[in-house]
């Protein structure tokens, strides 16, 4: 097994008028399960094929280990490739696909059976081994194509969003499946994924990335508690965090006449034009005679053990829709107004222009 580094690595696609990825730093330890995470056109797929060889890395470096392999041909990285479209060839039987790259590779006949009924036997796919990739579902089609990775034993597993043509159930199933396997493995893994709850779920650490540029990098419980800057507190998170216009006056921090309370360490810059973060879960609700934040239920989005509210503000500088997490079978009804406050060392402070983060 073994770490992989990436050193300003960056990739400028002939023609474009700026990189797809600018110049990314970051380092992967050994056996770690890196998540990359971002909306469409990040640079997390094109970060994930630079280290895989199949994008030219312009300038900067990667390496797997003490080995540079900025330049190095795909098949002599010994990575393995997990890709969105499983890439099965279907003329074969599910043990001929998965020991397709062990056949290349002249692997003798007993060690390849041997690897292949071994990863069969950890993805469940043994009484499958003789059917053809169109008898299957998509949830075992992409245990053949895990199935395929695992049996080279390579240095570093490389996904690029392997879950995204599945349904939500078997999304769920399929992923917690990866997680464990990857785990009882412990190789080096790079899953790429536009999904972030998929991220939160199963990475050690996740990279968000924005435009090419890596916004932040840490475990995930990190990235929800202490986003980095605006763009990490809104896309982490579901549903998303209420960001609310505020302006710094004398230690506090107003929308509109609505004074939110704010812990001492987010009063380091106070002044002028902020921007507050509260998780809908942070949200209390309150009577209308505490002067709390007022919203009016618009949908109610039940869910059994507790309930999304989403409600509207007229209060100045509240964004259009505010969303509160409250118990599933005590809510207010559509139409009605509630009043909501929180705790102070529930709210995020963000410099509105740099979007950085203020608070501790």
């Amino acid at each position: 097994m073994a770490s992989v580094t990436f050193e300003q690595a960056q990739r400028w696609y002939p023609g474009a008028d700026e990189p797809a990825v600018p110049g990314i730093d970051l380092h992967i330890e050994d056996g770690e399960f890196m998540v990359l995470v971002g909306p469409s056109g990040c640079g997390k797929s094109t970060t994930l094929r630079m280290l895989a060889g199949l994008e030219e890395v312009n300038s900067g470096s990667i390496r797997i280990g003490d080995r540079d392999i900025t330049h190095a041909s795909p098949k002599d990285r010994d990575i393995a490739m997990v890709f969105q479209n499983y890439a099965l060839y279907p003329h074969m039987t599910v043990a001929d696909n998965m020991g397709f790259a062990l056949k290349m590779a002249k692997v003798p006949t007993d060690e390849r059976a041997k690897r292949v009924e071994e990863a069969a036997r950890m993805l469940g796919l043994t009484e499958f081994l003789g059917r053809k990739p169109k008898a299957l579902s998509g949830g075992q089609r992409q245990r053949v194509a895990m199935g395929r990775a695992i049996v080279r034993q390579p240095q570093v597993f490389c996904m690029d969003e392997p879950l995204s043509n599945l349904d939500a159930k078997m999304r769920v199933q399929t992923r917690t499946d990866i997680a464990k396997l990857q785990q009882d493995l412990g190789i080096t893994t790079v899953y790429v994924t536009h999904d972030q709850v998929e991220a939160m779920t199963m990475g050690d650490r996740v990279a968000v990335m924005k435009l090419g540029v890596l916004q932040q990098c840490d475990t995930p419980l990190k990235l929800y508690d202490k986003p980095a800057n605006l763009f990490v507190a809104g896309f982490i998170g579901s549903p998303q965090m209420n960001l609310m216009e505020a302006v710094g006056k004398g230690g506090k921090a107003m929308i509109g006449g609505y004074e939110v309370p704010i812990a001492p360490s987010g009063m380091a810059k106070l002044e002028g034009n902020i921007t507050v973060g509260v998780r809908p879960e942070n949200w209390r609700l309150v009577g209308s005679d505490e002067g709390g934040l007022p919203i009016t239920v618009t949908v109610v989005e039940e869910l059994g053990a507790d309930s999304f509210v989403y409600g509207s503000c007229d209060v100045e500088g509240a964004p259009s829709n505010v969303i509160v997490r409250v118990a599933g079978r005590h809510h207010p009804a559509k139409g009605e107004v509630m009043h909501v406050t929180t705790d102070p060392a529930n709210v995020h402070v963000f410099d509105t222009e740099t979007g950085e983060r203020l608070s501790d």
